[in-house]
């Protein structure tokens, strides 16, 4: 207790100069217990349960007397369409000089709903290493391939020598398969590489047939043309590689190092057969605003953003079969409210406005920051800056803090300087195989060309902190344990906040907008843009 007592105490000595009404993670505790109970089911996108959570949080955002800003009050409408495999009439065989052998659905692969399937599809299939075109380095997986009306057979990962937020865009659905359909692709098989399996296969398995999701209309599609993707169990890859000279250890030990993969045509075609079904679904995303006060800088925004929904109601696990999202991302969200109260108590002066952003989707491919991204309810070059927190984690003593997008942009600067005074390590994406700077919400900002930043809790690479972190992936990522049950730091969670709520005051009151990096890739996103 003690311990705690003392880091609340220092953080709160480090606040001072920002004038924050200091946090205790006890009021964060109270809405991460609420909106992660039982009664919201898991909060799954376009649920009764998420519309619950949304309720909640606006109910309490109009009592502190936060404003709305979205297109409806509060909300911002997301229409969405499901798409769902029935595996029970679906079928996939690997077929070797004639003989068909038949997957075993689940235990040896699953038919991915994040690209469309044809009813029917029979194609050679081709390994393309990494499947990766990235010009900015001169590399391209696909160079001297025959890849047309054929199914590429990839591990999921990227050479050492490409800059990780830059790999991590490149593996993108939307780049992945603009990058495929050029080259004459109509489906893919992602083999997970081992060395970066955040969740283990039986896991990921448990809920493959949970119905995906994409944004309604034209300009939201991003798979055009894909007739087939399936995801392969690395522990049955040899079935793909047979007669081909090759084995998957030989492969996965290759890219667990991150270099080179070979590539080649395999003996194998593939012979698919599926029933797909879909319907419409209505969610929103919930949009508030604390004006700031200066007449020039008022009409400019700093977002802060985090996803509300999670995974909902799946397969049992210990018999649980509610997947409550505590730290995903009832952290981020209740955070959220957490800095719109604390800003709004102590009256802190900011010369931009404040928006906070909870959106929907993001369990379902970033789809609610997409539809705002794409559609914001206010101009989009007023805003300067998203802050984004996903999951982050106050389970270790607060010493590190990884910023992802920490070299992209002067963001990552304002980090370090914020981070020094409170005394914290800021280092940047420790696991650059995750591609975690395209999984959450802060991506979607990026391609609209603004300087964005997500912040987790982190941990020294090595560490017994890495270890807790990487012990609570395997065992409560996506996943009922994922509750109220579970230990947290509380001066942690404070620790943290003080932090987020000091950066934003920081955004907000400099007088020069956050800027990209001459060098950083994204920055093109920025002057396209300003065209």
């Amino acid at each position: 207790m003690m311990r705690k007592l003392l880091a609340l105490s220092l953080f709160s000595i480090a606040c001072l100069s920002y004038g924050a009404e200091h946090f205790d993670g006890t009021t964060w505790w109270d809405t991460v217990k609420e909106i992660s109970d039982d009664k919201y089911e898991g909060r799954d996108t376009g649920s009764k349960g998420e519309r619950q959570a949304q309720e909640y949080i606006v109910g309490k955002l109009k009592a502190l007397g936060v404003e709305p800003a979205g297109s409806d009050g509060f909300y911002q409408s997301v229409k969405l369409r499901t798409r769902e495999i029935d595996e029970s009439s679906s079928q996939l065989s690997l077929v070797l000089q004639g003989q068909a052998h038949k997957v075993s659905l689940g235990e040896e692969a699953f038919f991915s709903t994040r690209f469309p399937s044809a009813p029917k599809v029979e194609a050679p299939l081709v390994f393309v290493g990494y499947g990766l075109n990235i010009p900015e380095n001169n590399y391209n997986d696909f160079a001297g391939l025959d890849l047309n009306n054929k199914v590429a057979v990839i591990i999921t990962g990227s050479p050492a020598d490409i800059p990780s937020a830059l790999s991590a865009h490149y593996q993108s659905r939307a780049e992945r398969w603009r990058a495929l359909k050029a080259a004459g692709a109509i489906g893919i098989i992602q083999i997970p590489n081992p060395a970066s399996m955040d969740l283990p296969w039986s896991r990921m398995a448990l809920n493959r047939n949970h119905p995906s999701m994409d944004l309604v209309g034209p300009e939201f599609d991003e798979t055009a043309g894909a007739k087939l993707a399936v995801t392969f169990n690395p522990e049955f890859a040899d079935l793909l590689l047979q007669g081909s000279g090759h084995h998957f250890s030989e492969l996965a030990t290759l890219a667990r190092d991150r270099k080179p993969l070979p590539h080649f045509a395999l003996n194998m075609s593939l012979s698919a057969t599926t029933v797909t079904r879909s319907q419409d679904v209505d969610s929103t995303n919930v949009v508030a605003r604390i004006p700031g006060t200066d007449p020039k800088l008022k009409d400019e925004y700093v977002v802060l953003s985090a996803h509300i929904d999670h995974v909902g109601i799946g397969e049992p696990i210990n018999g649980d079969r509610i997947y409550n999202g505590a730290m995903d991302n009832g952290s981020g969200s209740s955070l959220l409210l957490d800095i719109a109260r604390s800003l709004k108590v102590s009256r802190t002066t900011l010369k931009r406005s404040i928006l906070f952003v909870w959106v929907t989707g993001e369990e379902k491919g970033l789809l609610g920051s997409k539809y705002f991204a794409q559609h914001p309810t206010v101009t989009v070059k007023s805003i300067v800056a998203d802050i984004n927190t996903d999951m982050f984690l106050p389970i270790v003593p607060l010493k590190v803090l990884t910023v992802y997008g920490l070299a992209e942009s002067d963001l990552g600067d304002r980090a370090r300087q914020v981070g020094a005074q409170f005394k914290l390590q800021i280092q940047p994406d420790p696991l650059p195989l995750l591609n975690v700077f395209i999984r959450s919400d802060q991506y979607n900002f990026v391609r609209h060309g603004i300087p964005s930043v997500m912040i987790d809790v982190g941990a020294v690479p090595g560490s017994a902190q890495a270890a807790t972190i990487k012990t609570w992936h395997t065992e409560r990522y996506h996943a009922p344990s994922d509750d109220s049950n579970q230990p947290v730091d509380l001066a942690t969670a404070a620790g943290y906040e003080e932090f987020i709520r000091a950066l934003i005051i920081e955004v907000a009151n400099d007088p020069g907008r956050p800027q990209w990096k001459k060098d950083s890739f994204f920055r093109r996103y920025a002057e396209g843009a300003q065209q």
